[in-house]
């Protein structure tokens, strides 16, 4: 049986809608049976441009990309152009497919996103997709809490409506710094029974961040669905745990390559055996459950890592 929340309608929604542009229309596809396509590579021609906020969402031709496609998996685009020094791929959730379209959001932080963020229809973007490992569905009838952090919302549309269409109930909740920050609440909407939203600065929804409204929204949930910076997982996971709630992470580690070869992604995370071992999030992930995330230790080497005695040897 599932558990249900103690409120009925979204809230807070008032205060951002006029501040926020209506985004991500395109859904995506049911949920595939059969195993899941490998990825393609593709020159994606930019179809539409689309100013959401402090964000950009882009929508491509990229056939071959769309079948199997699933709210999680990502893609990555080349970026710079032909001749450019930039010679790392930057990697973008799937915030919504349609036919032979894609859609990812951009947002504008070094020289390759800011690269990607001042392309125009016809431009063409070197695109491989579908990559990593998506959302896994709850069990039947489990009540899911979606929290995001900024445009960690993106893949949570697609997300949202195969657990309504499944018969799940949903609620969200969507933090940021600014409400120019904030992303795809009027898209959420309709898709939940709850929906918070909060800013740090008070520009929108409630002042503070998602973790200060998880204690009223973690009670009725069965399963908790989290993506944003890694902080916040850390903090969405430990509050999940409490209540002995399973916890999916979509994790944000630079992936170069998106196929498992750079090892640029890598973190420590715990395996059903008991043992740490450092795993790519692009091919292992990027969606882990939270509670194999080692996230204090994140960007060190600890001891008891297999083949870490090996790895503080060649240093």
């Amino acid at each position: 049986m599932s558990r249900t929340w103690g409120f009925t309608q979204a809230v807070d929604l008032a205060e951002a809608h006029d501040q926020m542009t209506a985004m991500m229309p395109i859904p995506l596809p049911p949920v595939p049976t059969t195993q899941r396509a490998g990825p393609v590579q593709v020159r994606a021609t930019i179809m539409k441009v689309r100013t959401a906020g402090a964000y950009r969402e882009f929508t491509v031709h990229a056939p071959g990309v769309v079948p199997g496609a699933q709210p999680g998996q990502f893609v990555t685009l080349g970026v710079g152009g032909e001749s450019s020094a930039l010679l790392l791929r930057r990697a973008f959730a799937l915030s919504g497919v349609d036919g032979d379209a894609v859609s990812v959001v951009v947002a504008a932080h070094g020289a390759g996103t800011r690269w990607v963020f001042e392309r125009g229809p016809g431009d063409v973007l070197d695109l491989v997709g579908p990559l990593g490992r998506p959302f896994p569905a709850p069990s039947p009838g489990a009540a899911a809490l979606l929290v995001a952090g900024g445009y960690g919302a993106a893949p949570f549309v697609g997300l949202a409506q195969r657990l309504t269409a499944a018969g799940h109930p949903v609620a969200a909740v969507l933090g940021a710094s600014t409400a120019e920050r904030l992303y795809a609440a009027q898209e959420l909407a309709p898709l939940t029974q709850v929906l918070v939203v909060t800013t740090e600065d008070g520009s929108a929804g409630r002042t503070g961040r998602v973790t200060d409204v998880l204690p009223d929204l973690l009670p009725g949930a069965s399963v908790v669905y989290a993506c944003g910076p890694m902080p916040m997982l850390r903090a969405v996971a430990a509050q999940a745990a409490a209540r002995g709630l399973r916890c999916h992470v979509s994790v944000e580690e630079a992936m170069a390559c998106g196929i498992g070869v750079c090892m640029t992604c890598v973190l420590p995370v715990v395996g059903a055996d008991g043992t740490s071992r450092f795993l790519r999030s692009c091919v292992d992930g990027p969606v882990f459950d939270a509670a194999s995330v080692r996230f204090d230790d994140i960007g060190r080497l600890p001891d008891d890592v297999q083949g870490a005695s090996a790895m503080l040897t060649t240093r």
